[in-house]
């Protein structure tokens, strides 16, 4: 009895997460929405804050290590995130061909087009679906942690969306999607920024760049730049996505204030 009564619990659960994930959330309010656009480029722009938002950015880079070498066919072994907000996902197979090379290059790509997905979701209004997804999938990266500052920011990072996502309201929800896409399409370029002055300095040369050009002969500032190029196009499109609607939502509120 008491075993269906905590089955027909789950049950109920996860049918509560679905019908609000399902739901369609509003936008934030346009003043609120402008906030959130500058907050995000704040959190990205700051010195002070850049650290902690940067392990946002390698969390997303390591998961897409992750992925694409799973995708691929490769054997994950384990995914590490280091307090100075570097990280290491180390995948075993063939060492060289198309997998390894989708492989390295998923990761510095990775924060730009899951900045995109997660524009696309919130222009369909689904601010909180995107939210309880990227719980799904830190979920399924904690599985692959192997150290505990990973396994504490993870699990931070968990806590405060479900806690968002369950707790408080369809405003701060939305908000909450909003700045974490701003957040993936602002700080994209920078990482690739930094090693692209690092390599010049001469202090980094075992990159993700580094290890494509061994593999491709293809040199490594060419990858960098290829980084550079696309992550900057993401920024582009997706600020341009997101800045019109934010405008029709500002004309439509403007008039029916006037109306």
């Amino acid at each position: 009895m008491l075993g269906r009564t905590r089955h027909a619990g789950r049950v109920e659960l996860f049918s509560e997460i679905w019908r609000r994930a399902s739901s369609v959330q509003p936008a934030p309010p346009p003043a609120l929405a402008v906030l959130v656009a500058a907050a995000g480029f704040a959190l990205v722009a700051l010195p002070s804050f850049w650290p902690y938002t940067r392990m946002l950015v390698t969390i997303t880079h390591e998961g897409s290590h992750a992925a694409a070498a799973l995708l691929t066919g490769r054997r994950l072994h384990g995914i590490r995130l280091h307090s100075d907000t570097s990280g290491l996902t180390l995948s075993s197979g063939r060492p060289n061909g198309p997998g390894m090379i989708l492989t390295l290059v998923a990761g510095y790509l990775g924060p730009a087009l899951a900045g995109l997905a997660a524009v696309g979701l919130l222009l369909a209004g689904r601010g909180l679906a995107l939210l309880w997804l990227v719980v799904l999938i830190l979920g399924l990266m904690l599985l692959q942690i192997r150290n505990l500052h990973g396994f504490a920011v993870v699990i931070g990072c968990v806590a405060v969306l479900i806690a968002v996502s369950w707790y408080f309201s369809a405003t701060a929800q939305s908000t909450l999607a909003y700045l974490l896409t701003w957040i993936l399409l602002i700080a994209a370029p920078k990482p690739v920024v930094e090693l692209i002055r690092q390599r010049r300095r001469g202090r980094e040369r075992h990159s993700d760049a580094d290890q494509l050009a061994r593999l491709t002969r293809v040199p490594a500032p060419l990858w960098a730049a290829f980084f550079l190029v696309v992550n900057s196009a993401g920024l582009i499109l997706g600020a341009g996505l997101l800045l019109p609607a934010l405008i029709r939502l500002a004309h439509s509120a403007g008039g029916l204030v006037s109306g």
